[in-house]
Protein backbone atom coordinates (compact mmCIF):
# COMPACT_ATOMS: atom_id res chain seq x y z
CA UNK A 1 0.00 0.00 0.00
CA UNK A 2 0.81 3.25 -0.75
CA UNK A 3 0.09 6.75 1.50
CA UNK A 4 0.75 10.18 1.25
CA UNK A 5 0.29 12.48 4.18
CA UNK A 6 0.83 16.17 3.22
CA UNK A 7 3.10 15.39 0.77
CA UNK A 8 5.16 18.91 -0.87
CA UNK A 9 8.27 18.62 -3.22
CA UNK A 10 10.20 20.99 -5.31
CA UNK A 11 12.99 21.05 -7.26
CA UNK A 12 15.16 23.93 -6.78
CA UNK A 13 14.22 24.58 -3.29
CA UNK A 14 11.49 27.56 -4.17
CA UNK A 15 9.26 26.89 -6.98
CA UNK A 16 6.91 23.85 -5.57
CA UNK A 17 6.51 21.08 -7.99
CA UNK A 18 3.70 19.35 -5.44
CA UNK A 19 1.50 20.54 -3.06
CA UNK A 20 -0.05 18.94 -0.09
CA UNK A 21 -0.71 16.28 -1.37
CA UNK A 22 -2.31 13.65 0.59
CA UNK A 23 -3.85 9.92 -1.04
CA UNK A 24 -3.96 6.11 -0.76
CA UNK A 25 -3.57 3.68 -2.67
CA UNK A 26 -4.24 0.32 -1.71
CA UNK A 27 -2.77 -3.22 -2.53
CA UNK A 28 -4.47 -4.60 -6.11
CA UNK A 29 -5.56 -1.01 -7.08
CA UNK A 30 -5.61 -0.57 -10.81
CA UNK A 31 -5.49 3.44 -11.15
CA UNK A 32 -4.65 6.12 -13.35
CA UNK A 33 -2.93 9.49 -12.93
CA UNK A 34 -3.56 11.89 -15.10
CA UNK A 35 -3.26 16.04 -15.95
CA UNK A 36 -1.58 18.09 -18.06
CA UNK A 37 1.91 18.47 -18.55
CA UNK A 38 3.86 19.59 -15.49
CA UNK A 39 1.32 18.60 -12.86
CA UNK A 40 3.04 16.44 -11.13
CA UNK A 41 2.28 13.08 -12.44
CA UNK A 42 5.79 12.01 -13.20
CA UNK A 43 7.10 13.24 -10.20
CA UNK A 44 4.86 12.16 -7.77
CA UNK A 45 5.75 8.70 -8.85
CA UNK A 46 9.34 8.81 -8.68
CA UNK A 47 8.89 9.81 -4.64
CA UNK A 48 6.75 6.50 -4.47
CA UNK A 49 9.89 4.49 -5.52
CA UNK A 50 12.92 7.02 -3.87
CA UNK A 51 14.29 8.72 -7.11
CA UNK A 52 13.05 11.47 -5.33
CA UNK A 53 12.48 12.80 -1.67
CA UNK A 54 9.86 14.68 -0.34
CA UNK A 55 10.64 18.35 0.91
CA UNK A 56 7.87 18.31 3.33
CA UNK A 57 5.09 15.42 3.85
CA UNK A 58 5.39 11.61 4.95
CA UNK A 59 4.97 9.05 2.06
CA UNK A 60 4.74 4.89 3.24
CA UNK A 61 5.37 1.80 1.57
CA UNK A 62 3.97 -0.78 3.05
CA UNK A 63 3.65 0.70 6.05
CA UNK A 64 7.38 1.81 6.21
CA UNK A 65 8.58 5.49 5.24
CA UNK A 66 10.22 5.82 2.06
CA UNK A 67 13.00 8.20 3.87
CA UNK A 68 13.79 4.91 5.83
CA UNK A 69 14.16 2.73 2.66
CA UNK A 70 16.93 2.83 -0.29
CA UNK A 71 16.46 3.30 -4.04
CA UNK A 72 17.93 -1.13 -4.18
CA UNK A 73 15.51 -1.62 -1.45
CA UNK A 74 12.36 0.18 -3.04
CA UNK A 75 13.28 -1.42 -6.77
CA UNK A 76 12.47 -4.95 -4.91
CA UNK A 77 8.82 -3.85 -4.24
CA UNK A 78 8.06 -1.12 -7.09
CA UNK A 79 8.30 -1.90 -10.73
CA UNK A 80 8.92 1.31 -12.85
CA UNK A 81 8.67 1.49 -16.82
CA UNK A 82 9.95 4.96 -18.19
CA UNK A 83 8.16 6.77 -20.50
CA UNK A 84 10.93 6.34 -23.06
CA UNK A 85 12.73 2.74 -23.09
CA UNK A 86 15.61 4.14 -24.43
CA UNK A 87 16.04 5.82 -20.91
CA UNK A 88 15.87 2.69 -19.08
CA UNK A 89 17.65 -0.13 -21.46
CA UNK A 90 21.30 -0.60 -21.64
CA UNK A 91 22.59 -4.15 -21.64
CA UNK A 92 24.46 -5.73 -25.05
CA UNK A 93 21.14 -8.47 -25.45
CA UNK A 94 17.66 -8.41 -24.91
CA UNK A 95 18.11 -11.56 -22.80
CA UNK A 96 20.22 -10.19 -20.69
CA UNK A 97 18.61 -6.90 -20.59
CA UNK A 98 15.62 -8.82 -19.29
CA UNK A 99 18.08 -11.31 -16.91
CA UNK A 100 20.02 -8.01 -15.34
CA UNK A 101 17.65 -6.80 -12.59
CA UNK A 102 17.71 -10.71 -11.38
CA UNK A 103 21.17 -10.67 -11.30
CA UNK A 104 21.65 -7.57 -9.57
CA UNK A 105 19.54 -8.85 -6.81
CA UNK A 106 21.65 -12.41 -6.68
CA UNK A 107 19.48 -14.92 -7.87
CA UNK A 108 20.90 -18.12 -8.60
CA UNK A 109 21.82 -18.32 -12.26
CA UNK A 110 19.56 -21.43 -12.96
CA UNK A 111 16.69 -19.11 -11.42
CA UNK A 112 17.86 -16.45 -13.43
CA UNK A 113 17.84 -18.42 -16.71
CA UNK A 114 14.35 -20.17 -16.16
CA UNK A 115 13.18 -16.74 -15.44
CA UNK A 116 14.19 -15.22 -18.94
CA UNK A 117 13.17 -18.02 -20.56
CA UNK A 118 9.75 -17.00 -19.53
CA UNK A 119 9.60 -13.65 -19.75
CA UNK A 120 10.76 -14.14 -23.27
CA UNK A 121 8.20 -16.67 -23.87
CA UNK A 122 5.52 -14.36 -22.29
CA UNK A 123 6.52 -11.13 -24.58
CA UNK A 124 7.23 -12.99 -27.98
CA UNK A 125 10.57 -11.52 -27.71
CA UNK A 126 12.39 -15.31 -28.22
CA UNK A 127 13.22 -14.35 -31.57
CA UNK A 128 15.04 -11.41 -30.51
CA UNK A 129 17.21 -13.09 -27.47
CA UNK A 130 20.68 -12.20 -29.08
CA UNK A 131 19.84 -8.90 -30.51
CA UNK A 132 20.63 -5.89 -29.12
CA UNK A 133 17.59 -4.36 -27.69
CA UNK A 134 18.42 -0.47 -29.32
CA UNK A 135 18.00 -2.38 -32.86
CA UNK A 136 13.71 -3.32 -31.82
CA UNK A 137 11.36 -1.03 -33.29
CA UNK A 138 9.98 1.57 -30.73
CA UNK A 139 6.83 -0.86 -29.76
CA UNK A 140 9.41 -4.14 -28.96
CA UNK A 141 12.06 -1.65 -27.10
CA UNK A 142 9.31 -0.99 -24.99
CA UNK A 143 7.91 -4.36 -24.17
CA UNK A 144 11.51 -5.17 -23.49
CA UNK A 145 11.51 -2.36 -20.94
CA UNK A 146 8.54 -3.95 -19.31
CA UNK A 147 9.69 -7.57 -19.38
CA UNK A 148 12.54 -6.81 -17.66
CA UNK A 149 11.23 -5.04 -15.02
CA UNK A 150 8.24 -8.07 -14.37
CA UNK A 151 11.19 -10.64 -14.33
CA UNK A 152 11.44 -9.52 -10.35
CA UNK A 153 7.75 -9.97 -9.51
CA UNK A 154 7.44 -6.18 -8.21
CA UNK A 155 4.60 -5.84 -5.84
CA UNK A 156 3.65 -2.60 -7.42
CA UNK A 157 4.29 -2.08 -10.79
CA UNK A 158 3.74 1.91 -12.54
CA UNK A 159 4.13 2.81 -16.11
CA UNK A 160 4.78 6.42 -17.73
CA UNK A 161 2.93 6.57 -20.46
CA UNK A 162 2.91 3.33 -21.83
CA UNK A 163 0.65 3.66 -24.37
CA UNK A 164 2.39 6.49 -26.44
CA UNK A 165 2.76 5.05 -30.01
CA UNK A 166 1.04 2.02 -29.89
CA UNK A 167 -1.77 0.57 -31.79
CA UNK A 168 -5.25 -0.88 -30.83
CA UNK A 169 -3.94 -4.04 -30.80
CA UNK A 170 -0.69 -3.41 -28.66
CA UNK A 171 -3.40 -1.58 -26.20
CA UNK A 172 -5.24 -4.06 -25.97
CA UNK A 173 -2.50 -6.88 -25.30
CA UNK A 174 -1.06 -4.86 -22.87
CA UNK A 175 -4.40 -4.07 -21.00
CA UNK A 176 -4.65 -7.81 -21.04
CA UNK A 177 -1.29 -8.48 -19.28
CA UNK A 178 -1.87 -5.59 -16.94
CA UNK A 179 -5.32 -7.19 -15.61
CA UNK A 180 -3.62 -10.86 -14.95
CA UNK A 181 -0.83 -9.08 -12.94
CA UNK A 182 -3.94 -7.45 -11.01
CA UNK A 183 -6.00 -10.32 -10.97
CA UNK A 184 -2.80 -11.76 -9.51
CA UNK A 185 -2.39 -9.22 -6.36
CA UNK A 186 -0.27 -6.59 -8.57
CA UNK A 187 -1.19 -2.74 -8.15
CA UNK A 188 -0.84 -1.43 -11.37
CA UNK A 189 -0.75 2.75 -11.62
CA UNK A 190 -0.25 4.14 -15.04
CA UNK A 191 0.73 7.72 -15.84
CA UNK A 192 -1.35 8.56 -19.30
CA UNK A 193 -2.37 11.37 -21.11
CA UNK A 194 -4.91 8.83 -22.87
CA UNK A 195 -8.14 9.84 -21.43
CA UNK A 196 -10.00 7.32 -23.78
CA UNK A 197 -7.81 4.45 -22.71
CA UNK A 198 -8.25 5.62 -19.14
CA UNK A 199 -12.39 5.73 -19.95
CA UNK A 200 -12.15 2.26 -21.27
CA UNK A 201 -9.73 0.30 -19.15
CA UNK A 202 -8.80 2.03 -15.79
CA UNK A 203 -11.30 2.21 -13.01
CA UNK A 204 -9.99 4.51 -10.76
CA UNK A 205 -8.36 8.22 -11.74
CA UNK A 206 -6.28 10.42 -10.02
CA UNK A 207 -6.22 13.82 -11.45
CA UNK A 208 -3.55 16.31 -10.76
CA UNK A 209 -3.01 20.09 -12.17
CA UNK A 210 -0.35 22.61 -11.27
CA UNK A 211 0.76 20.06 -8.61
CA UNK A 212 -2.57 19.41 -6.82
CA UNK A 213 -4.74 16.75 -6.51
CA UNK A 214 -7.73 18.03 -8.24
CA UNK A 215 -9.62 14.79 -8.09
CA UNK A 216 -9.83 10.94 -6.84
CA UNK A 217 -12.02 8.45 -7.55
CA UNK A 218 -14.27 5.87 -9.55
CA UNK A 219 -13.01 6.77 -13.36
CA UNK A 220 -16.95 6.79 -14.57
CA UNK A 221 -17.57 9.68 -12.04
CA UNK A 222 -14.82 11.74 -12.35
CA UNK A 223 -13.98 11.74 -16.44
CA UNK A 224 -17.69 12.63 -16.89
CA UNK A 225 -17.32 15.37 -14.47
CA UNK A 226 -17.38 18.71 -17.30
CA UNK A 227 -15.84 21.25 -13.64
CA UNK A 228 -13.16 18.17 -12.83
CA UNK A 229 -12.25 17.97 -16.42
CA UNK A 230 -11.87 21.57 -16.66
CA UNK A 231 -9.99 22.29 -13.93
CA UNK A 232 -7.15 19.41 -14.54
CA UNK A 233 -7.20 21.22 -18.16
CA UNK A 234 -8.35 17.79 -19.64
CA UNK A 235 -10.40 17.36 -22.85
CA UNK A 236 -13.87 15.36 -22.46
CA UNK A 237 -13.80 12.18 -23.49
CA UNK A 238 -15.57 11.01 -26.61
CA UNK A 239 -18.62 9.61 -25.49
CA UNK A 240 -18.88 12.72 -22.92
CA UNK A 241 -19.08 14.98 -25.84
CA UNK A 242 -21.23 12.81 -27.87
CA UNK A 243 -23.89 12.79 -24.27
CA UNK A 244 -23.39 16.43 -24.33
CA UNK A 245 -24.26 17.10 -28.60
CA UNK A 246 -27.50 14.77 -27.88
CA UNK A 247 -28.85 16.61 -24.82
CA UNK A 248 -28.35 13.83 -22.17
CA UNK A 249 -29.18 15.00 -18.74
CA UNK A 250 -26.17 12.85 -17.42
CA UNK A 251 -22.94 11.53 -19.24
CA UNK A 252 -21.99 7.80 -20.26
CA UNK A 253 -18.88 6.24 -20.16
CA UNK A 254 -19.84 2.82 -21.56
CA UNK A 255 -20.01 1.65 -25.17
CA UNK A 256 -22.99 -0.54 -24.08
CA UNK A 257 -24.80 1.75 -21.82
CA UNK A 258 -24.24 4.66 -24.63
CA UNK A 259 -26.05 2.24 -26.91
CA UNK A 260 -28.74 1.33 -25.18
CA UNK A 261 -29.26 5.76 -24.58
CA UNK A 262 -28.97 6.14 -27.93
CA UNK A 263 -31.43 3.56 -28.69
CA UNK A 264 -33.98 4.79 -26.14
CA UNK A 265 -33.12 8.62 -28.02
CA UNK A 266 -34.21 7.37 -31.36
CA UNK A 267 -37.22 5.39 -30.22
CA UNK A 268 -38.32 8.54 -28.59
CA UNK A 269 -37.70 10.75 -31.56
CA UNK A 270 -40.14 8.25 -33.82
Amino acid sequence: MIQCQNVWFSYDGITSVLKDITLKIKDGDFVGIMGENGAGKTTLVKLFNGLLKPAKGEIFINDQNVISLSVAELSRIIGFVFQNADHQIFSRTVAEEIGFILKNFKYEESKIQAEVERILQQFDLVRYREQSPFLLSGGERKRVALASILCAHPEILILDEPTIGQDAIEKKKLIELLRSLNENGVTVIIITHDIEFTVEYLPRCILMSNGILVADGPTKYILANEKILKEASLIEPQLVHLCHLLNFESAVLSIEEMKTRILEYLGGAS
